[in-house]
């Protein structure tokens, strides 16, 4: 029976790892390449699966593409989170998202949002892949909005919420307008802006 179970767990941590390794794989391509040009062959072939096994795991490139904008959140969110908490108690905290942002800027792949180049590519209707990343972008602001609330002192719920969309949108711009001038000034244009705000 243990033989058993232990047979089973290792399967599972396998089919597990082989799923991982797709959306790595897939989240390469697709943030480089965009998502149009990436076709599924491409991640087969990259990947080294089988098609079969693929599709064992995700029913097609939409489901692949979900998988990709999570992966991608889930790392930033843990990266810019334990970034900003590693600041000094205060303003630096909020104005550590431009700091974290010039270092990912910086960084030799860096090709903009990944959420805003796969919104420009998909048709309107595609109602999954737009409510993902509807949801990715409503847990930003309101992981702003907790720095704020903790870090800036005498701000009531309503301007804690207002300040924090103004924040987003800075942060925003500068991603995009960054990758467009292949140049930091709007990170640090939008910092300067941002401790204004706040």
């Amino acid at each position: 029976m243990s033989v058993f179970i232990n047979v089973f767990y290792i399967c599972i941590v396998k089919r597990s790892e082989i799923k991982q390794h797709i959306i790595e794989t897939a989240s390469q391509l697709f943030y480089r390449n965009g998502y149009n040009l990436t076709g599924i062959n491409e991640i087969i072939s990259t990947s080294g699966v089988a098609k079969a096994t693929l599709y064992n795991h995700f029913k097609s490139k939409e489901d692949i593409c979900v998988a990709y904008l999570q992966h991608k959140n889930n790392s930033f969110i843990k990266q810019i989170e334990a970034f900003c908490l590693s600041k000094e108690l205060g303003k630096s905290r909020v104005l550590a998202l431009f700091e974290f942002l010039e270092l990912f800027f910086e960084d030799q792949d860096f090709n903009g949002c990944w959420c805003i180049k796969t919104v420009a590519e998909i048709p309107r209707d595609n109602e999954i892949i737009l409510t993902e990343i509807q949801t990715q972008k409503r847990d930003f602001i309101r992981f702003i909005e907790q720095l704020i609330i903790d870090n800036i002192e005498d701000i009531n719920v309503q301007e804690s919420f207002m300040m924090a969309k103004q924040v987003y949108l800075l942060y925003e711009a500068a991603v995009s307008e960054s990758h467009l001038h292949k140049d930091a000034w709007p990170i640090n244009s939008s910092k300067q802006l941002c401790n204004k705000i706040i």
